[in-house]
């Protein structure tokens, strides 16, 4: 099952953060999704329905609409994947304190996704939200 959850993963990575197709959340998030840890992330401990995390998929992208996340590796366990990955996007849009720049913004991070079943239900997460606010104030 592991092998399946990644190419879940790597699809919805894909199709609705990469590609922007937010109804498609819909074919890969569960009834309920967690955010257990997400420093500088403005739903950081809450637990979302799928409309709600369809809206924080617009406002997140919202700034960096041709954003791209690059996977580095994925690590399998029980019910759960690791992924390291790399994230490039133009500061397109606006920004509270950050009117938009037209800058390429790059960072990378680290998120551990739970699953129930084959659907998402959450992430544990660490990304250098430093290395995007230096990069839009120099």
């Amino acid at each position: 099952m592991s092998n399946d959850l990644c190419e879940i993963l790597r699809a919805f990575l894909e199709r609705v953060w990469n590609e922007g197709d937010i109804d498609a959340a819909d074919n890969y998030i569960a009834r309920s999704y967690t955010i257990h840890h997400d420093p500088g992330d403005p739903w950081d401990g809450q637990t979302l329905d799928i409309k709600a995390f369809k809206a924080r998929v617009a406002t997140s992208r919202a700034p960096f609409p041709d954003q791209r996340f690059d996977i580095v590796d994925m690590i399998s366990g029980e019910g759960r994947i690791a992924v390291s990955w790399r994230w490039l996007g133009t500061h397109a849009g606006d920004m509270p304190a950050f009117p938009a720049s037209r800058k390429k913004i790059a960072m990378s991070g680290l998120t551990i996704y739970s699953f129930d079943g084959a659907r998402i239900s959450g992430h544990w997460q660490v990304a250098d939200r430093l290395a995007v606010f230096q990069q839009l104030t120099g």
